[in-house]
């Protein structure tokens, strides 16, 4: 399989998952701004999962811009990152119907988690497939913000857990704003080949 291929079966899973998000959002009865108050805590699940959803894209993209090859396990690895943003719409929908109760807050944690260690082993193993020399290698550097987003999600997990919820969702909603800033590595990166 060449790297296009992925890339292009990639784009398709995450354009799947923000329609099944879009279409768990449940529309009121009411034709009045008032009925619009009981769904607002699921237009901004919504609205921060499509955030999310988007910085993946892009930083996928952005990614495999930056290598040649790719093998059999990136291929897993990318199944594997695919497999935890196809369960963003579920953990979406039960934050947002549930107001941001402590369980769906916490499983929320655990796949924006899991997501990021995935993104991270599909980084290791795009790297792994071409070379410590590889443009990506180089352009990763030191990745602070790559470390430092699953302590926080870490951090938020423990908190809903522990009934604070609203420091769980400011976490998230500050891992997001922090991978909103534009990166220049790997655009800088290929620019100087």
């Amino acid at each position: 399989m060449t790297k296009t291929r992925m890339e292009a079966f990639s784009d398709g899973v995450i354009a799947i998952v923000i329609t099944v998000m879009v279409l768990e959002l449940s529309v009121p009865h009411e034709p009045t701004w008032g009925a619009l108050r009981g769904v607002v805590p699921s237009l901004l699940t919504y609205l921060l999962s499509f955030v999310y959803l988007g910085i993946y894209w892009n930083n996928h993209h952005h990614m495999l811009q930056a290598v040649r090859r790719i093998d059999g396990t990136v291929l897993w690895a990318n199944m594997h990152l695919l497999f935890w943003l196809s369960l963003i719409p579920f953990v979406t929908a039960w934050m947002g119907q549930n107001h941001f109760a402590s369980a769906p807050t916490t499983a929320y944690g655990v796949v924006l988690l899991l997501a990021a260690v995935a993104y991270a082993l599909l980084q290791q193993r795009l790297i792994g497939a071409n070379g410590p020399g590889s443009s990506l290698r180089r352009a990763v550097g030191a990745d602070l913000k790559g470390r430092l987003s699953p302590a926080l999600y870490a951090v938020a997990i423990v908190a809903a857990l522990a009934g604070a919820r609203w420091l769980a969702d400011v976490l998230y909603v500050l891992v997001a704003l922090m991978w909103l800033v534009p990166d220049r590595r790997i655009e800088t990166t290929l620019s100087e080949r």
